[in-house]
């Protein structure tokens, strides 16, 4: 079973195996629904309906879809980092571009494939086009933790500083190259490759 969404996100964490199918189900609802209408038009009911749930079900998980969404993305998360680390584990040995191409290359693929994940990703612009988005704190942290032991690095305060600043740049112009282009406009994001491995260089180096 995947690993449930933060607990902050939730009025109530799943303890039974129905409960959680009950919230995998509002959470896939969700995504599908974000890639249908759009997060001004998403709805709390909408949900329940796409789920096949009573809406207080979404109720007692979440109290708005601020909530809701914030819980997705806590799971993109997750499972973003699952696929980093088995990406990691391929790669074993292979310095830190192999790990870098690693981190950008899963979530190219999650922008392509993963629903909602073009507009919600991991949360940091919640709401969507919020002027006052969050920094991918949690995202660079995430980060850090899976990539210091295979890069030998110690996660001090100078490695996440370098990851935040990577994955902040990393987020703007992929988000860029999908303006550009549907699936993500080639030359951007390998221009976006290159400058990555520019700036890590002069750290990772």
């Amino acid at each position: 079973m995947k690993p449930v969404p933060h607990a902050t996100s939730l009025r109530r964490a799943p303890v039974q195996r129905r409960s959680a199918e009950r919230l995998t189900r509002i959470l896939d609802a969700c995504a599908d629904l974000l890639d249908e209408v759009g997060y001004d038009d998403l709805s709390t009911r909408a949900v329940a309906q796409r789920a096949g749930v009573p809406i207080g079900s979404v109720y007692r998980f979440f109290g708005n879809k601020r909530a809701m969404a914030d819980a997705l993305a806590q799971r993109n998360l997750e499972r973003y980092a699952e696929r980093v680390t088995e990406r990691l584990q391929e790669t074993e040995g292979g310095g830190w571009r192999a790990a870098m191409d690693a981190v950008l290359d899963e979530y190219l693929a999650m922008k392509r494939t993963a629903p909602g994940f073009s507009l919600v990703d991991f949360g940091n612009q919640i709401p969507v086009g919020s002027r006052y988005s969050e920094p991918n704190t949690r995202v660079a942290d995430r980060l850090t933790e899976l990539l210091s032991g295979y890069l030998d690095r110690t996660p001090d305060e100078d490695l996440r500083r370098t990851f935040l600043i990577a994955v902040e740049t990393a987020d703007t112009l992929v988000h860029l190259a999908f303006r550009v282009a549907p699936e993500g406009d080639e030359r951007i994001i390998e221009e976006t490759r290159e400058l990555l491995r520019a700036y890590l260089a002069r750290i990772l180096d």
